[in-house]
C-alpha cells in the first residue's frame, strides 16, 4: 500500500497502572520486546506512555485523536479479541465501524493455534511457570530469552570448577520460569556460546536467595558489569539438595554432558 509499517504499544501494563499490580509478570522487558521487533524490519515502534490520563480516553477519542489524526492511519492490523477505549468497551466490531466512517481498513488477526490449541500469553505464563520450556518456547515462536547485568557471586561455581555469570534483572516484572537447570545459548562479542544455567536458592549451601547462574561452555571472559542475554533452550532437571558439593559436583559433571548432547543434537 505504499504506507510506513508502525507497531503502537504501551507500556506501562496496564494492569501496573490502573490496579497497581506489583506482582503482575510479563514475557518480555520493554528492551526485549523493542530488540524482537527491531528484527522484523519495522519502520517506526511507538512506546506509548500509559496512565491514569490516557486510560480515560473514549474509544472515539482513541481513535480519531491518536489513530487517524495523529498517526494518520489508513489500515489497522489486529487480534480478533481486541479491546480499547475507556474501561475496555470498544472491540474489534467498533473499531471497523470507526473504520468506514474515519477511512482506514481494519484486517482481524484471527486466534492462532498449534496442534489445535490456541496461543495465549496466559498459556506461554503457565508453561514457564511450570517448567516446560518447550512449549512455551513452541507457542513464542522463539526460545524464550533473559536479559540482565552480570554481578558478582560468591564464587562457589568457580570453586567447583563450573564459573558461574550471576545474572541480574533488573525488571521486577519480567517472568522468571521455575527453579531448576536449563539448557542456555548467547551472542557474546559476536560469538554464539552455549551452556547450562540454574535458577534458584542454592539448597546444597544453604542458600536464601533466588539467584540466576549460567555457566558458558569453554568459555573463559570476564563478564562482570556486561549485559548478556541467554535464550532458554531446554530443561534438565528440577534444583536438588544434595548431601555435600561433591554429590552437587558429580551431578554439576552429568548435567554439563546432558546439556552437550541436546545441544549436539
Amino acid at each position: 500500500m505504499g504506507l510506513k509499517s508502525t507497531v503502537l504499544t504501551f507500556f506501562p501494563h496496564p494492569r501496573m497502572v490502573l490496579q497497581k499490580d506489583a506482582d503482575i509478570k510479563l514475557l518480555n522487558t520493554i528492551e526485549e520486546k523493542t530488540r524482537i521487533l527491531r528484527q522484523l524490519g519495522l519502520d517506526y515502534l511507538i512506546i506509548h506512555p500509559f496512565t491514569q490520563e490516557f486510560s480515560r480516553l473514549s474509544a472515539t477519542e482513541f481513535v480519531r485523536d491518536i489513530l487517524v489524526n495523529n498517526l494518520k492511519t489508513k489500515k489497522i492490523i489486529i487480534g480478533y479479541d481486541h479491546r480499547f477505549g475507556r474501561n475496555r468497551n470498544a472491540n474489534i466490531t467498533d473499531l471497523m465501524a470507526f473504520g468506514s466512517t474515519l477511512d482506514f481498513e481494519v484486517e482481524e488477526i484471527p486466534a492462532q493455534e498449534i496442534n489445535e490449541i490456541s496461543v495465549s500469553s496466559t498459556k506461554i505464563r503457565k508453561a514457564l511457570e511450570e517448567g516446560d520450556i518447550e512449549t512455551a518456547n513452541t507457542f513464542l515462536g522463539y526460545a524464550y530469552m533473559l536479559t540482565g547485568t552480570v554481578k558478582k557471586g560468591k564464587g562457589l561455581g568457580r570453586q567447583l570448577n563450573f564459573p558461574t555469570a550471576n545474572l541480574h534483572i533488573e525488571a521486577s516484572y519480567k517472568l522468571i520460569p521455575k527453579n531448576g537447570v536449563y539448557v542456555v545459548s548467547g551472542t557474546i562479542g559476536g560469538t554464539e556460546v552455549h551452556g547450562m544455567m540454574n535458577i534458584g536458592y542454592n539448597p546444597t549451601v544453604s542458600g536464601t536467595e533466588r539467584s540466576i547462574e549460567v555457566h558458558f561452555f569453554d568459555f573463559d571472559q570476564d563478564l562482570y558489569d556486561t549485559e548478556i542475554q541467554v535464550a532458554i533452550l531446554e530443561r534438565i532437571r528440577d534444583e536438588h539438595k544434595f548431601d555435600s558439593v561433591e554429590d552437587l559436583k558429580k551431578q554439576l559433571q552429568k548435567d554439563r554432558e546432558t546439556a552437550m548432547s541436546i545441544i549436539s543434537r
